[in-house]
């Protein structure tokens, strides 16, 4: 070996640092194809998605045939695993529901390995060239059209073509090494680089014949590579490549394809942390399947005859290496998911016994508006949507207990109020912190729109908690000064009350829906607290000419009133501003800004 690489010439070494060079370019070119593809996949799948995702399977099988899909669209076993883990951190997901999903994401990112496959396909018109030519028509489709679906087409276009690309660079920068003979000086000689290479192979025992102690060094490399790139569609698509130049067999790269199921674990591994038990728990239960499928097959592989007699089958009907990997990728999955999909319970009890309970966890706002959604916007807005209906039902729930202070005279639940309106204040600035690192995410027009509302919204929702703190603080007034308030100012507060009460249904009814049909109920009630709001002023300066009521009595009522008034008006705004992207939504200004 070492008089091999001796013989190498000053430019037979530069041939080896530029297609090594080239290599890794083409790594790169697919990783960025791969993403791009994925990213704008995943974004004009979105609301399918988040709707696919979202509703809790309802058996195994549907979970699996889920996790199948969903990989396949963004093309990344990882994306989905660590979408996945969002979901179980935020409840909207059970563990024993993930964990399926999970095994059919393993069965959706084979299609990496068959995308690799066609790209090395030889053809008068190749594969390559045509794809090549889609990714530059997807740059004039973003560069000239204004149309954010059009661009998105697009960009999908680019991504697809530099797979290919990115395929085809690796695999011609690796023939190009093993070529057995090359031209020189018009005559065919052996080619030194090909020898030398091959003969370093076989010095470290990597030659045509797997043998025993090479099993774990390659399943190992496999899963190093995977978790060191975090991508393995990358590695795999080496594999292809190295497989197609004749440097490693096709037993060599069921090991290492082995080896990248366990390192693509990582990601989901990293992604869980400072998530909730759950959440950790689910990423363990992706570790432990792909480790436990990846010894189920090891251990018949590990006899030759076994190993060989598989490569003989598959060679039997398909002559190209690149399409058996593929085929052995799939089926590997396929396998291991029909093995252990009726073992989910047990490996969900074996993931908390590895992750035990701990005290004093629950999930909360920040849980809900989990940073890992930003990936994935689309889902990342309902999010968003969810967690501002949780303010307004907190917000809303302190106006109601202001207002029954003030009129049953205790203020004992104070404590209550202002625990509460910190927690308010809390998540709104939150919601608004998570809105900002949104908005610079990679967004479609509409959800674009709905992210400008939601900030409006959030502020609304925070005022109309102010307005309930004022009327709280009337209620300690009023308890404080011994204040009462006649039986008509108590009827005039309970029926303003109810239109208040009216109005918030029909909001969260436009708002959680986006359906304008509610509108017309809106306008109505938010109508109604106006005129009562005109109505209460009257009335009580006819009381105060009367000598119904006190001075101190007649002040918190004025004050009540129009801060009741103003909870309508933010309400009203809510409802208001979904029409910038609601059903048959056409943009309108918000009715008015209250102050």
């Amino acid at each position: 070996m070492a008089s091999s690489l001796m013989a190498l010439s000053t430019s037979n070494v530069l041939t080896v640092i530029n297609s090594l060079l080239l290599l890794l370019g083409g790594v790169a070119a697919f990783i960025v194809g791969m993403n791009v593809m994925g990213s704008n996949l995943e974004k004009a799948a979105g609301k399918p998605m988040r709707r696919l995702m979202g509703k809790a399977t309802k058996n195994r099988f549907r979970g699996v045939l889920t996790g199948t899909a969903v990989t396949a669209i963004v093309t990344s076993s990882s994306a989905t695993t660590v979408m996945i883990i969002g979901f179980v951190n935020v409840g909207l997901m059970t563990l024993m529901q993930a964990v399926p999903v999970i095994m059919g994401a393993n069965i959706g990112t084979t299609i990496t390995a068959f995308i690799s496959a066609i790209s090395t396909t030889g053809a008068d018109l190749s594969i390559t060239s045509i794809f090549a030519f889609l990714a530059f028509v997807g740059v004039l489709m973003a560069m000239i059209s204004k149309k954010d679906r059009i661009k998105r087409i697009g960009s999908i276009f680019q991504g697809v073509g530099l797979i290919f690309i990115g395929m085809n660079v690796m695999s011609s920068s690796v023939s190009g090494l093993m070529t057995e003979y090359i031209v020189k000086d018009g005559v065919a000689v052996l080619n030194p680089i090909a020898e030398a290479v091959k003969k370093m192979f076989v010095a470290i025992g990597l030659g045509k014949e797997v043998l025993s102690w090479e099993i774990p060094v390659l399943f190992i490399l496999g899963a190093v590579l995977t978790g060191l790139m975090q991508s393995s569609a990358a590695i795999t698509a080496i594999v292809i490549s190295l497989s197609t130049s004749g440097l490693i067999s096709l037993p060599m790269a069921m090991f290492i394809i082995l080896g990248t199921n366990v390192g693509t674990c990582v990601t989901a591994l990293l992604s869980s942390m400072g998530t909730s038990v759950n959440a950790r728990r689910t990423a363990v239960v992706h570790l432990l399947f792909n480790l436990i499928g990846g010894v189920i097959f090891m251990i018949p592989l590990s006899v030759p005859a076994v190993s060989g007699g598989i490569a003989k089958f598959l060679q039997s009907f398909i002559k190209d290496i690149s399409w058996q990997i593929a085929i052995f990728h799939m089926v590997f999955n396929l396998i291991t998911t029909a093995l252990l999909v009726g073992f989910v319970k047990y490996l969900v009890k074996f993931a908390c016994l590895l992750v035990p309970d701990k005290k004093g966890e629950a999930a909360g706002y920040v849980e809900t508006l989990d940073k890992r959604f930003l990936k994935t916007p689309a889902i990342a807005v309902g999010q968003v949507r969810k967690q501002l209906l949780k303010l307004g039902g907190e917000a809303f729930a302190n106006y109601k207990l202001s207002l029954d202070m003030l009129l049953t005279g205790d203020t004992s639940s104070r404590k209550q109020f202002d625990e509460t309106e910190t927690e308010i204040n809390a998540m709104h600035k939150y919601i608004i912190s998570y809105l900002v690192q949104l908005s610079l995410q990679e967004i479609s027009e509409v959800d674009e729109k709905k992210i400008s509302s939601f900030y409006h919204v959030s502020s609304d929702l925070e005022r109309i908690g102010d307005y309930a703190e004022n009327i709280c603080e009337f209620a300690q007034k009023a308890a404080e000064d011994k204040v009462d308030f006649t039986e008509k100012a108590r009827e005039e507060i309970r029926e303003m009350d109810l239109h208040i009460t009216n109005l918030y249904k029909y909001t969260c009814e436009v708002f959680e829906h986006s359906d304008l049909s509610f509108i017309p109920d809106v306008e109505r009630e938010e109508a109604e607290t106006d005129r009562m709001n005109e109505l209460m002023q009257q009335m009580h300066l006819q009381r105060m000419n009367d000598g119904e009521c006190t001075a101190e009595a007649g002040s918190l009522f004025l004050q009540l009133a129009v801060s009741m008034e103003r909870i309508g008006d933010h309400m009203h705004n809510i409802a208001e501003s979904v029409k910038a992207y609601g059903h048959n939504a056409q943009p309108q200004p918000p009715k008015r800004t209250a102050q």
